[in-house]
């Protein structure tokens, strides 16, 4: 049964909250975590090992705390909505799968080219093939979730399809959107993180030219395939607010125009802020059109929220955390923020 938010009922709040801060979690791993993958897409199409190197050294002390963020979605997504987490994990589990492989095989790769020699090739591409294997699951994983999928009935329900229930040409092509975009993310930070006159740098500003236009395309083909397909997200958008959308869109254009600005005057700090701002609303539209479903056509979030009480402590438990984690991905930026040169290879002992 569909419910809605009772606005009286404080623990609806309670659970708008924690829906929206994983929301908020997960779009903060898509930013921060999205350039390394795209910088790691980005190598596959370059064979000098030094080069590679130079990428790795580039993410060297942030990566790992990047990917914490993925970590916080899925023991934030266990404490408040536990049925969505079994049940989710099992519809994605395949692709969920495959994206945890690429994060295995990337960062064993990160750490073996560091201290190999006679195989450095083999984790330069580990490297670069483990990047893409997250970004095109994680797409899949987007898409798939953005289609709904079948409950069992009963006390507990729980995922009722087939294993390969995730498999469409929508969700396909959500993979390849999120592999694009990826790597339009991946060119913009190699950008803002090496010296204007490194070859890295020069490969990077070519790159960025040609994925912009063709993110620009698998996103709007992304949105107009999700308008058509979705009755859900159509009615949103055409419904009462729907100057809301038309507004919202017209900010994200605008983010838009300003972050292809700024990377032609070579602003690349302020072109990477901005396609982080892009990212941010799109996001941020996505889960208002999603509202108040959890999973599209699926549960809702007040259905799948977990008993108040154990919201309420888990609530407390997580009060001081957040702000820990923000500011020690904030220290890391700052730390690392000069621009790298040629010098900069990832464990090149020669």
């Amino acid at each position: 049964m569909q419910h809605v938010m009772d606005f009286t009922n404080g623990d609806h709040w309670i659970t708008l909250v924690w829906w929206f801060l994983i929301g908020l979690f997960v779009v903060i791993y898509i930013i921060l975590d999205g350039s390394d993958l795209g910088a790691g897409i980005y190598s596959l199409f370059h064979s000098d090992s030094k080069e590679k190197g130079e990428i790795m050294a580039s993410m060297a002390g942030t990566w790992d705390a990047n990917e914490t963020w993925l970590v916080i979605v899925g023991g934030a997504l266990f404490g408040t909505f536990p049925m969505v987490y079994g049940s989710v994990f099992h519809y994605l589990m395949i692709p969920l799968m495959f994206v945890l492989w690429g994060i295995i095989i990337r960062a064993v790769s990160l750490e073996f080219h560091h201290y190999s020699k006679t195989s450095r090739k083999y984790w330069d591409w580990g490297f670069g093939i483990g990047s893409l294997m997250v970004a095109f699951f994680a797409g899949v994983s987007l898409g798939a979730f953005l289609q709904g999928f079948p409950l069992t009935k009963g006390e507990v329900p729980t995922f009722g399809g087939s294993y390969l229930e995730f498999l469409s040409p929508f969700s396909l092509w959500t993979g390849v959107t999120a592999t694009i975009a990826a790597s339009l993310a991946g060119g913009v930070y190699i950008r803002a993180r090496f010296d204007r006159n490194s070859d890295t740098y020069h490969k990077a500003l070519k790159w960025t030219n040609v994925m912009f236009y063709l993110a620009l395309v698998a996103i709007l083909s992304t949105v107009i395939w999700t308008f058509v397909q979705f009755p859900w997200a159509r009615s949103k958008w055409v419904g009462p607010y729907w100057w809301f959308f038309v507004l919202s869109g017209a900010v994200v254009l605008f983010a838009t125009w300003s972050m292809r600005r700024a990377s032609h005057q070579r602003r690349d700090v302020a072109a990477m802020i901005w396609l982080a701002v892009i990212v941010f609303i799109n996001f941020a539209i996505m889960m208002i059109t999603l509202f108040p479903w959890f999973v599209p056509n699926t549960i809702t979030i007040f259905d799948a929220a977990n008993p108040s009480n154990s919201t309420g402590a888990f609530t407390y438990s997580m009060l001081f955390f957040i702000p820990v984690m923000l500011s020690y991905n904030f220290y890391q930026a700052w730390v690392f923020r000069a621009r790298l040169g040629k010098l900069a290879g990832y464990g090149d002992h020669d």
